[in-house]
């Protein structure tokens, strides 16, 4: 199991084998979980927009044009729903 140890600062390194597993990268944000206090979660705090591709996709309908849905913002007027 990969460890690490803090600094006096509050720092640590996230080991190589954890940040490859969640694909992280100089830069990138972690969110920090508490469950039940005693355990911690590591989680990336973002996601490639590249991951969402299809996750809205329905098969039974056709995806929308982009001259249909300026049609419904003339429609509307700028109103809010």
């Amino acid at each position: 199991m990969p460890a690490a140890t803090m600094t006096s600062k509050g720092q640590t390194v996230i080991p190589k084998p954890v940040r490859d597993f969640l694909g992280l990268h100089p830069g990138d944000e972690v969110d920090f979980i508490v469950q039940d206090h005693q355990t911690v979660l590591l989680k990336p705090a973002s996601m490639d927009v590249r991951k969402l591709k299809g996750l809205l996709r329905r098969p039974d309908r056709k995806p929308v044009t982009l001259e249909a849905i300026d049609k419904v913002i003339r429609n509307q007027g700028g109103r809010k729903a």
